[in-house]
């Protein structure tokens, strides 16, 4: 099992509730409006990112945005090292995609890998007009060549660190804190 210990607090409460509404207003800056905008979080932590982005721009434009829920489990690389029986959740995305703008949302953007497994599940489900990317925090060590659209917080950091996303109600409190892995 490997060990960490905790080095920074990068964003507490506050600080991710200014990064969900600076990104609120990103997204409707970018696409000029809301329309047929649907936000899809990416299990775990993304889905209540995205519940307060759609509640961020409720706040702003006066409509709530439809907000789904993915479930990559099965697209994931690295599944087979995971687990011979991983768990799958249900994904729920709300109505047709079809020519409609889709902002993947999650907590961590780190090799791309989590992004491209989102990316090959919504494109299974059908075919959007877009698909666009927001994070709450972008650490770089990029893999693959993607990149955020949105990014709450840009965080350099070293390979042997961890970058710890606690959202309510998933955990018991909002913050973003890097961890060194000590082995």
């Amino acid at each position: 099992m490997t060990n960490f210990i905790e080095k920074t607090i990068l964003m507490d409460a506050q600080a991710v509730r200014r990064a969900i509404t600076r990104v609120a207003h990103e997204i409707i800056e970018k696409n000029k409006g809301i329309q047929d905008i649907i936000l899809v979080g990416i299990r775990t932590r993304g889905v209540p990112l995205a519940e307060r982005l759609a509640a961020a721009i409720e706040q702003i434009e006066g409509v709530r945005l439809p907000v789904g829920i993915l479930d990559i489990t099965l697209y994931r690389d690295d599944l087979s090292t995971l687990s011979y029986q991983p768990v799958v959740h249900q994904t729920q995305i709300p109505g047709d995609i079809s020519g409609k703008k889709i902002v993947l949302v999650d907590d961590v953007l780190y090799t791309g890998r989590t992004a491209r497994a989102a990316l090959d599940a919504v494109m299974d489900i059908g075919r959007a007009k877009v698909i666009q990317l927001a994070v709450l925090v972008d650490r770089g060590h990029r893999e693959l060549p993607l990149r955020a659209d949105y990014v709450g917080k840009n965080v350099p950091t070293a390979s042997r660190e961890i970058v710890n996303v606690r959202i309510t109600p998933v955990d018991t409190t909002d913050q973003v804190v890097i961890a060194e892995i000590t082995d």
